[in-house]
């Protein structure tokens, strides 16, 4: 599977995510899971001193420092920029606002409690995905069968999923046609392999 393969890529995770109420509990809990990791990775002190941007907002300092965050916002920012620059362009404003967002939230909750909103936050989020994999989808996440996607391409994918249903968006005409056709080979394979294992 080539790593920038739109339709591959989406196939697979789409593979994955066909149960409408699995769809939804995920376009719900991803972008969580991302906020409240760029929120734990603002108390991770930056190997460098690196530059920061100052600013006060309803007589607050705010600091937006170059840290383990916004490497990690960085590296999905270009991730899905190549993999489709519309799309990928709203997904990477997000993926900012939430780097700004975390670290404004870091600054006024404090380490002490930021953690505790990043526990009780990933926990709910990731129970509710295995809860609407097991029972909604039937079928395992897609994490245990590639770690990578579920961490970088979840959060594209879940936005991308909402703008098709939302708005019909395609990246170019018959991508949806050519990703359907996709996903049920994938699925049958599945349904195959998973009808040997029963036999």
């Amino acid at each position: 599977m080539g790593f920038l393969d739109l339709e591959k890529n989406f196939a697979f995770y789409a593979a994955y995510h066909s149960n409408p109420i699995n769809i939804a509990i995920h376009m719900i809990f991803v972008w969580p899971i991302f906020f409240t990791a760029l929120l734990l990775f603002n108390f991770i002190p930056a190997p460098f001193d690196l530059p920061h941007i100052h600013f006060s907002l309803f007589q607050t300092d705010f600091f937006l420092i170059f840290n383990f965050g916004f490497l990690f916002t960085l590296i999905y920012v270009v991730f899905y920029l190549c993999f489709d620059y519309k799309a990928g362009s709203l997904a990477a404003l997000l993926c900012l606002f939430c780097w700004v967002a975390s670290s404004v939230l870091a600054t006024l909750l404090g380490f002490q409690l930021a953690w505790k909103v990043v526990l009780v936050v990933q926990l709910i989020s990731w129970t509710a995905q295995f809860i609407g994999h097991g029972l909604f989808e039937g079928r395992a996440p897609a994490l245990l069968d590639n770690i990578l996607q579920a961490f970088l391409m979840a959060p594209f994918f879940v936005l991308f999923e909402a703008l098709q249903i939302l708005f019909g968006y395609e990246p170019y005409p018959g991508f949806h046609v050519r990703v359907t056709s996709m996903v049920d080979v994938e699925t049958e394979e599945w349904r195959n392999k998973e009808a040997k294992l029963l036999a």
